[in-house]
């Protein structure tokens, strides 16, 4: 009882979770600012709408390609040593957009910072997991989370005032200027090397790159984000569809609802565990989606962005620390690497598939049908937890 006690009392706010929280916010707060500018950009420098398309895809799948190669890396290597590494390449990246002056040139700087941003949000998912106490994952979880959440908020808005008011020069200069502040922070921080044990015979090839404890809540995370890339790709369209002029009311809701439920959700995490977290936010955002799909006015469209982010909220953050918890410490990489491989595959191919699909009807269908991986996602996490439940029945009655 006692140590159960002192567990609970292992300190969360710790000088180096702080600096990782605001290193990851001023990171992903640079990356934030130039999500709504370069399309504008591109136009501006001669591009098309097909090589927008380009520009946004090509960084995601540098990042998607280094993500496995970072989690075996982080086995390996220096945790603070990769992270400097990977947020000085977002630095470098940062700085090149200023004399990125053609297509070609941007899609390589994109590609360098996908790589950067790859290596960095990967190695920062690992080493928040070793800094969080066990007893507190659920909580510390949300709270790091937060961090992207305020990012996602303010970022775009940043961004579009910085363009307007002044030049893509200034945007780029803020930009690398989050960066350098990132750099800095992650300098700061002080991460202990995690024990490795001997190499087992039975280990393959491919176990240095996936972690295969990490494929369930991966395969989830990958429903929830196809249906969020179809959302996220078309919902300025979607408005002007509806005849629903001032969209970003539905950012900044979405934002607000995921801020205020992240540190409630994880509390209940760690109290009650992930399905009291997880099975309700599936029925809150399933609840936002429908709503969205029916919307045509500004309040149902703050209703359906509340319920979205507040049922994203909860599970995302959930995910992450019920996969953590499956795996041992030393494959903590691997396992975030493998996690996050299906966060940006998902983004990416629900853009492709819903935008497939939204060819042959409206985008208002088009987030019903997304829908249906909500459904899809219930089935999966209760089929294997009740799998999961019958096999340690099974196991306790073979003991006795």
């Amino acid at each position: 009882m006692e140590e159960a006690i002192l567990v609970k009392r292992e300190p969360l706010w710790t000088k180096e979770f702080v600096a990782l929280i605001f290193a990851n916010l001023c990171m992903f707060l640079g990356f934030q600012m130039l999500i709504p500018t370069l399309p504008v950009y591109v136009k501006e420098i001669g591009g098309t709408s097909s090589n927008i398309g380009l520009v946004v895809g090509m960084f995601t799948v540098a990042a998607l390609f280094v993500r496995p190669l970072t989690g075996n890396a982080l086995q390996k290597f220096n945790k603070k040593i990769i992270l400097m590494i990977g947020t000085a390449i977002c630095l470098l990246a940062m700085g090149s957009y200023l004399f990125a002056s053609t297509i070609f040139l941007l899609l390589a700087v994109r590609i360098l910072h996908g790589a950067g941003f790859g290596i960095t949000t990967t190695t920062y998912g690992t080493v928040v997991s070793d800094l969080i106490p066990s007893a507190r994952r659920g909580e510390g979880m949300g709270y790091f989370g937060l961090s992207g959440t305020i990012a996602m908020a303010l970022g775009p808005l940043i961004g579009l005032w910085l363009m307007q008011t002044y030049n893509f020069t200034i945007l780029f200069l803020c930009a690398l200027s989050c960066t350098i502040v990132s750099l800095i922070l992650t300098k700061l921080l002080q991460i202990q090397k995690t024990k490795q044990p001997p190499q087992q015979s039975s280990s393959t090839f491919l176990d240095g790159f996936i972690e295969r404890k990490a494929l369930l809540p991966s395969l989830l995370i990958l429903c929830i984000t196809l249906m969020y890339g179809g959302i996220g790709s078309f919902i300025t369209l979607f408005a002007t569809e509806v005849g629903i002029a001032d969209i970003s009311l539905f950012f900044l809701c979405n934002a607000l609802a995921i801020a205020v439920t992240r540190p409630f959700s994880g509390k209940l995490y760690d109290a009650k565990g992930h399905t009291f977290v997880i099975i309700p936010g599936v029925i809150i955002t399933f609840t936002g989606i429908i709503l969205l799909s029916y919307t045509t006015t500004i309040p149902s469209l703050i209703i359906a962005a509340a319920c979205y982010g507040s049922g994203f909220g909860a599970i995302q953050p959930a995910l992450q620390a019920w996969m953590i918890d499956r795996v041992a410490p030393h494959r903590r990489g691997v396992a975030t690497a493998t996690f996050f491989s299906a966060f940006d595959l998902g983004i990416g191919a629900g853009a492709i598939i819903f935008g497939f699909i939204a060819h042959f009807t409206n985008y208002a269908t088009v987030y019903r049908y997304s829908s249906l991986l909500l459904i899809a996602f219930l089935f999966i996490y209760i089929t294997s937890i009740r799998k999961q439940k019958h096999g340690d029945k099974n196991t306790e009655k073979a003991a006795g």
